[in-house]
């Protein structure tokens, strides 16, 4: 089983798929943003880093994923190889950050590696606004994210929101997560868990 945890910058994708893992006991899988060598210099210049940073990710998600299916272990992971292209690589471009040249190589290893990958069995979304995103973003105050604009998010939901509407390539769990606190509200949780376990196995 291969679950994946969806959404904007802030919206608490590591945060759940850490809880999931817990409680399921199953592996998760996260996103390399600590390790990463091109993020600090991307938010400090987005146009000269946005390709390399960009071909990192692609490289690394799609590690995760042939690793995720080679293995043969339920797997929880925290955002997709999808969202590197349908997200943040068309946002980048269509602020002028990317150039139409490393847009268009870029989108054709993306596509060449998508013919070798499966989607995953659920996809989760959390949906939020941009409020709520900076809130959370500025509360656990990582240092590279603070010069993030609202402008930058607000494009990135948008993006978000039109690929979510057009995703056909499995199941897909849309939770709106405002006015939810997973983290300090059992109830919640709970919440989640059985929304989850209604799309998995058909319990209501």
């Amino acid at each position: 089983m291969h679950i994946a945890v969806t959404g904007n910058i802030g919206a608490g994708k590591t945060t759940l798929t850490t809880m999931l893992s817990k409680h399921y006991g199953w592996d998760a899988q996260f996103e390399d943003v600590d390790h990463n060598p091109y993020l600090e210099d991307f938010y400090a210049d987005m146009s000269k880093w946005s390709f390399a940073l960009q071909i990192y990710f692609l490289g690394s998600r799609f590690r995760q994923v042939k690793e995720i299916r080679e293995s043969g272990k339920n797997i929880i992971q925290d955002r997709t190889i999808y969202e590197d292209a349908h997200i943040f690589a068309e946002n980048l471009n269509d602020m002028k950050l990317l150039s139409d040249r490393d847009f268009n190589n870029y989108a054709s290893v993306f596509n060449l590696m998508k013919g070798f990958i499966s989607a995953p069995d659920l996809l989760i979304y959390l949906k939020s606004d941009v409020p709520n995103l900076v809130k959370k973003i500025y509360k656990r105050g990582r240092e590279y994210e603070a010069s993030i604009s609202i402008e930058y998010l607000s494009k990135l939901n948008q993006k978000y929101e039109k690929w979510i509407s057009g995703y056909t390539e499995g199941k897909l769990l849309i939770i709106e997560v405002d006015d939810l606190d997973f983290v300090e509200k059992p109830e919640d949780f709970g919440f989640i868990l059985e929304k989850i376990e209604a799309e998995l196995y058909g319990l209501f």
